[in-house]
């Protein structure tokens, strides 16, 4: 049976790849990146250097157009953020089940790499097991580094303090009301979780980073209040400069009194 194996990849640089991580590159015969297009060419070449650095000879690069996400608006009868992504996830099935059992040999071994970790926010897994309902093929998972991992040691902090609960969200959550824990880390921000967040007057200090691990790092830490305008500055202008921005950021309540 045609073998699929999901790599994580860290923040996509080669020193953060895990041994497990290495081992899988060099056992798969044919590799899939998926495209999104806008500005993220960069992202699909991070990939590629791993590839070309640790595959095995005679491996080949299966590459395809990502499917479009529609904006909720569009989505047809399912009019809704979470209808608008599983329509997004079964145009991503189909092309995958598509790609795996077109390209794919019998008993061949296929690889998708996964920026940070296969297990947070992210799509892959859960869009193979429907792909697996329209082509026949097994999976394994490789672990890798996570954005909220790096963001900790970047800026030399533990996740949580002594005995504390940390949520964990996403800007979407946040821009529509402030989680009740005291600490949360978000991921998935488009800015407007943070804004909102600063806008509401929240009490607290925020460790923030984007594009993690790259020669492209950028870190703020502040009261809130006090660094959201430099933060979606930088944002902006990171954006702005490569076509793309993977932030994180991690909040913390001021105790009362």
């Amino acid at each position: 049976m045609r073998r699929v194996l999901v790599i994580g990849i860290g923040m996509g640089e080669a020193e953060g790849l895990t041994g497990h991580a290495i081992a899988a590159l060099g056992r798969a015969e044919v590799f899939f990146l998926l495209d999104k297009g806008e500005g993220a060419g960069e992202l699909v070449a991070a990939r590629e250097q791993l590839i070309a650095r640790f595959a095995k000879p005679g491996h080949r690069v299966v590459r395809a157009p990502s499917p479009p996400r529609r904006p909720a608006a569009l989505a047809g009868a399912r009019e809704t953020y979470e209808g608008a992504v599983a329509d997004w996830h079964d145009a991503r099935a189909r092309l995958l089940a598509g790609l795996i059992a077109g390209e794919l040999p019998e008993e061949g071994t296929g690889a998708i790499l996964v920026w940070g970790d296969p297990m947070l926010y992210d799509s892959t897994l859960r869009v193979l097991g429907a792909a697996r309902a329209q082509a026949e093929f097994t999976v394994e998972v490789f672990p890798g580094l996570t954005a909220l991992q790096a963001l900790c040691a970047a800026h030399q902090i533990p996740l949580n303090a002594i005995g504390e609960e940390v949520a964990l969200t996403t800007g979407r959550h946040v821009a529509q009301a402030t989680p009740a824990s005291p600490a949360f880390a978000v991921l998935l921000d488009d800015g407007s979780g943070l804004t909102a967040l600063a806008a509401r007057g929240f009490d607290g200090d925020i460790w923030w980073g984007a594009n993690l691990g790259t020669s492209a790092q950028v870190l703020r830490h502040g009261r809130l209040g006090a660094v959201a305008g430099e933060i979606a500055e930088v944002r902006a202008q990171v954006k702005a400069a490569r076509g793309w921005v993977m932030d994180v950021w991690l909040a913390r309540a001021l105790p009362p009194g």
